[in-house]
């Protein structure tokens, strides 16, 4: 095999994935807005540098594809721009100083109880810097938004997937179980099988409502799931409606709604852990630095006042101890990771 790899340049690179995904050499030219002739002189230079066949061209046939060969290497041509475009983030964040633009990332309970508090503390000591927020229906988009440079900092939950990067844990968020006021399943600490066969009121699927459901059926407890919302609000209206129990972190819920109980299993389910967590190569300007020191501040405190109410809503006994937040861990992996 020729040893021309540090002559492939990242034109060569774009051409062959323009290629993939359109289909043919018209459609990528027109995607790169570039002639035909040129992408197809790109694709037939990075085939002679690497010294295989990348795109199969039959005969008869409008529509190409790529070899075996060519998979392999549109996969690092993908990591290649997705490190470029974090570069360029960098180069931004860097020039921009103090003044500059911070991309958040966050999933709803985090919103509605976490991010308020952490916006006012962190904007009183940097007015300047401009806060931009994503909210997304699960923390894995977001956490892949952030090795792709899209985001600078993104909360997220445990478990993540591999890959570059380095986080703090936040807190601790116990599951509860909600019922209506007037539930019979109100009047006791229930065990988790006097779940079993009971209607239940579901998150959609993904770690919060997976590591609840997990919980139950490996003690063979099969509640009959009724309705499925990704809305937390909407979630506890249908809890507080009679339709059925719900088994959900503390910090989904607002425990201040008289319409519901709150219950926490004899069989307690293992809490989910709240991270913050940024990609671990890329520059991180101060105002990335601040905001993560900021948002694990709130969340000893939240999670401190959840202890609190949980020991006097629910006679729990005395609250633990508040566990003193991680330091900054790493996450490695090779450059491309399972999705």
């Amino acid at each position: 095999m020729p040893d021309n790899w540090r002559s492939i340049e990242l034109k060569h690179l774009r051409a062959l994935r323009a290629v993939a995904e359109t289909g043919t050499f018209w459609a990528a030219s027109e995607q790169l807005n570039a002639s035909l002739s040129t992408v197809s002189d790109h694709v037939s230079a990075v085939e002679t540098l690497v010294g295989v066949r990348l795109i199969e061209r039959s005969r008869g046939r409008r529509i190409v594809q790529l070899t075996e060969a060519g998979r392999v290497l549109l996969g690092h041509a993908e990591a290649i721009e997705s490190r470029l475009r974090a570069a360029e983030a960098d180069f931004r964040a860097y020039a921009a100083g103090v003044s500059g633009s911070l991309r958040i990332g966050i999933y709803q309970s985090v919103a509605n109880k976490v991010l308020p508090e952490v916006m006012r503390r962190f904007k009183q000591r940097w007015p300047d810097v401009d806060v931009q927020v994503t909210e997304a229906a699960h923390d894995n988009e977001l956490v892949d938004a952030v090795e792709r440079g899209d985001l600078d900092v993104s909360f997220a939950i445990q478990p993540i997937g591999e890959g570059p990067f380095e986080l703090r844990e936040l807190m601790r968020d116990p599951y509860v179980v909600l019922t209506a006021a007037n539930s019979p399943l109100a009047r006791r600490r229930p065990a988790a099988s006097d779940l079993d066969g009971l209607p239940m009121v579901g998150h959609q699927r993904g770690k919060q409502q997976d590591r609840a459901e997990e919980f139950l059926l490996g003690r063979g407890v099969r509640p009959r799931v009724v309705f499925r919302s990704n809305d937390n609000g909407t979630v506890q209206a249908m809890v507080a409606a009679g339709l059925g129990f719900a088994l959900a972190p503390l910090l989904a819920v607002d425990e201040t709604d008289a319409r519901i109980r709150l219950l926490q299993l004899a069989e307690p389910v293992p809490p989910r852990v709240l991270i913050i967590v940024w990609h671990r190569d890329r520059y991180r300007a101060p105002a990335s630095a601040a905001f993560v020191e900021t948002a694990v501040s709130v969340a000893v405190r939240i999670e401190r006042a959840h202890d609190a109410f949980l020991t006097k809503a629910l006679g729990l006994g005395a609250p633990r101890a508040t566990r003193r937040p991680a330091r900054a861990r790493r996450s490695h992996h090779p450059a491309s990771r399972p999705a």
